[in-house]
């Protein structure tokens, strides 16, 4: 995913994030306080703590899982929001009580969980994960494996991104609906800008050119290799070409009025799925699945997905975790690794949209097409973003600076602030998140 996660997910997934009350109702779970002992008739109940769509439950994963092994029940918790879920793993991580026997992990927290938690998750290369190295890409592989060689987490999903557009709302305003046309007039972010403000200018009432600036900020950044920290793990973020370059456009698109002005993974921005209150959003993989769970059948046909302005580019992504704490550490690995292999990974593509981080995967799903999304070939638009997305540097608080650049991107674009103004406020708000 994942986000939000995830993801991100996120993780966010996603790094990939969706809404969470459907998610426990549909999981039937309390909290990752539930009960994980062993029950009558020898039964295990694993615990796995996520936050957002991974998807697993909606694609019958875990259902699967359990006809495998009978001995096996699972039970999910879900937080909405992965800021939220981060801080309370990092209470239940110090605490050592409260820990679920799988965690997720959004892809901007991995650099931490390597070079700051390792103490406190399995090494899971003690189960034979370091011979499943070869089925993922390197790049997810390397991320979760510390310097020393200890494999802290199997991958989820990438975040390989794309434009998904309403292309009943683009067509009402008397722009082009072709996903290869629309490719072509919007290949660099200036010409998606321009073509926002033709929209604007013909909109049909109440609708935006795209959901917030700060789902642009964010997939601009996702395009380079350095965004907030370099190769060499100094933070970079205030001299950043990458990280101006993705401001600068938001602000401008802020200032054009071509912003929705929605708080991503709030009530109302879940609401304007269905109601038309935006035309296009950069997207990730994963979060078709999302747009699937809000818009509903009634947005069936109606959406559609085109190549990204600007490049390749990632967003999000996730990974499965094993706490130390874990009471269930082989059985829990066992999960993992059957979750994340290639085949689990494919099914949850074609049914979920969460892009495979397998080598394998992703060569099985390269011919997919979406029916909801206008029979888009998800499979080659995606596959094509995800080989040709660059490796990127993550830091120790990847998430932590992205989170305050997009609040203070929200500030620009729901209350006015000026974008310098805005600017030094983040800066301030990253130096106390960072401490």
């Amino acid at each position: 995913m994942s986000i939000p996660r995830a993801a991100e997910r996120a993780t966010i997934r996603l790094g990939a994030v969706a809404l969470a009350g459907a998610l426990l109702a549909a999981c039937g779970a309390s909290g990752p306080d539930a009960d994980s002992s062993d029950g009558a008739g020898g039964h295990i109940t694993l615990s796995v703590d996520l936050f957002g769509a991974f998807g697993y439950q909606e694609a019958g994963l875990y259902a699967e899982y359990e006809q495998l092994h009978p001995n096996i029940r699972i039970k999910q918790t879900d937080t909405e929001d992965e800021q939220d879920y981060w801080k309370a793993l990092q209470t239940r991580l110090a605490g050592g009580g409260g820990l679920s026997d799988v965690q997720g992990l959004e892809v901007g927290r991995i650099a931490s969980v390597t070079q700051k938690q390792s103490d406190k998750f399995v090494d899971l290369a003690e189960f034979g994960a370091g011979a499943l190295k070869e089925e993922f890409a390197p790049a997810k592989w390397s991320a979760a494996t510390t310097k020393d060689g200890k494999v802290l987490g199997l991958g989820t999903d990438v975040g390989p991104e794309a434009m998904c557009y309403r292309s009943d709302l683009l067509k009402a305003a008397g722009l082009p609906t072709d996903r290869a046309e629309l490719a072509a007039r919007w290949a660099t972010w200036d010409g998606y800008l321009e073509l926002g403000r033709q929209y604007k200018a013909k909109a049909p009432a109440g609708s935006a050119w795209l959901d917030s600036v700060g789902s642009l900020n964010a997939i601009m950044t996702g395009q380079e290799k350095e965004r907030y920290y370099d190769a060499s793990g100094a933070l970079v973020y205030e001299s950043s070409p990458a990280v101006k370059a993705a401001w600068d456009a938001s602000a401008k698109a802020a200032a054009d009025g071509l912003s929705a002005k929605l708080d991503q993974w709030s009530p109302p921005w879940n609401q304007a799925f269905s109601s038309g209150s935006f035309a296009t959003m950069p997207c990730p993989a994963w979060m078709l699945g999302y747009i699937k769970g809000q818009a509903g059948e009634a947005g069936r046909g109606k959406w559609d997905v085109a190549k990204l302005p600007g490049g390749a580019g990632n967003w999000g992504g996730s990974y499965l975790a094993v706490p130390r704490a874990a009471k269930h550490k082989k059985e829990a690995y066992e999960l993992v690794k059957w979750l994340t292999a290639p085949e689990q990974q494919t099914k949850l593509f074609r049914k979920q949209g969460n892009f495979p981080s397998s080598t394998k995967a992703i060569a099985q799903v390269a011919d997919a097409k979406d029916p909801y999304f206008s029979d888009a070939p998800i499979g080659q638009i995606f596959g094509d973003a995800a080989e040709k997305a660059p490796v990127q540097v993550l830091g120790l608080h990847d998430k932590d600076i992205a989170d305050q650049i997009a609040n203070a991107l929200g500030e620009v674009e729901r209350k006015g602030t000026p974008p310098d103004a805005a600017w030094s406020n983040a800066k301030k708000a990253i130096k106390n998140a960072l401490g």
